[in-house]
């Protein structure tokens, strides 16, 4: 049977990781593959090659009957505007889809969840994001096969055209929006409140952090969007390390958390209501506390090894062929 949802895949420079993705999909050989590629930094040679390769392997590891749109850009954009001009890209093109980046490996089922999912609430102006992780293991509500939550996270998901026309980079509204206090009422505590508006701040007033999920996140909750998370873990982030961006310590505890099957038959929720003690355990988790436990110096120490590292493989190839 094939697999008709539209499915963007925005990769870089890593090859290896962005080859297990593409394996994970020759399993549903979906029939609409949208690739977006950016650029290697100016006078970069070392990562135009790898560029180069990522895009030449992806290229031969599609190997079922398939239609293939590319945006492959020549020059880099960036951690913000390359994702952004993707996604602008695949939605100006689909109504519904699901979104894959280069280092977020899908569990089989994940792909069965996420077409139910955009039928389902096709129309339903409530839900706004089908996210396939869940950060919470065996604390998960357990019922049904997802649950709702205020929160999307975007280490695999989808969404609809309906709701991606709304997203705004440079998040305009904020600064009357924070002083109105509106947005405020959607955080079950202070502390969330703070951390969000801190971030909101740094993205679109202060522009000291340079991203695009924080605007996501800021364009569901200001919408009212609730978003989907699934009982259990469907998408493994396998991006830590070495190659990563915001991702380089491979020992953080969101890394490499493994992925399950969620089963065919998906049992949707009786009401269509956020779980909050649920919101309060993914902030906990995830913002508040496990996805930053690097420090400056250390991450710091990460990117020299690393940069030392590469020129070291460089030589070695320079000098032994």
């Amino acid at each position: 049977m094939s697999f008709d949802t539209p499915i963007l895949i925005i990769f870089w420079r890593r090859s290896s990781s962005l080859l297990r993705v593409i394996d994970s999909l020759r399993l549903i050989a979906p029939t609409k593959l949208f690739l977006a590629s950016d650029g290697p930094r100016q006078d970069n040679n070392q990562e135009a090659q790898q560029v180069a390769q990522a895009r030449l392997l992806a290229k031969q590891a599609i190997d079922w009957p398939c239609d293939i749109a590319k945006r492959y850009s020549e020059n880099n954009h960036g951690v913000k505007h390359g994702p952004i001009n993707a996604l602008n890209w695949f939605f100006s093109q689909v109504e519904e889809g699901i979104v894959l980046e280069d280092d977020c490996l899908p569990h089989p089922s994940f792909f069965g969840y996420c077409e139910n999912l955009l039928q389902h609430y096709r129309d339903d102006q409530r839900i706004w994001h089908i996210s396939g992780n869940n950060f919470l293991g065996g604390d998960s509500p357990a019922e049904f096969s997802y649950f709702l939550g205020t929160l999307p996270s975007i280490w695999g998901w989808a969404t609809w055209r309906r709701c991606w026309n709304h997203y705004d980079p440079e998040m305009a509204s904020w600064p009357e929006i924070k002083k109105s206090h509106l947005v405020k009422e959607a955080f079950s505590s202070e502390e969330e409140w703070d951390y969000w508006s801190s971030r909101w701040d740094k993205v679109s007033i202060d522009h000291s952090v340079i991203t695009w999920d924080y605007q996501w996140i800021y364009t569901c909750i200001l919408n009212g969007g609730l978003s989907i998370l699934p009982r259990r873990n469907l998408v493994t982030n396998i991006g830590f390390g070495e190659g990563g961006i915001h991702t380089l310590d491979q020992d953080s505890r969101l890394a490499n958390i493994p992925s399950h099957d969620i089963g065919q038959t998906i049992i949707h929720p009786s009401y269509i209501l956020p779980d909050r003690q649920a919101d309060r355990e993914v902030f906990s988790r995830v913002f508040a506390g496990p996805k930053h436990p690097i420090s400056k110096t250390k991450k710091w120490w990460l990117k020299i090894h690393f940069t030392v590292k590469g020129i070291a493989h460089k030589a070695s190839q320079s000098i032994f062929g």
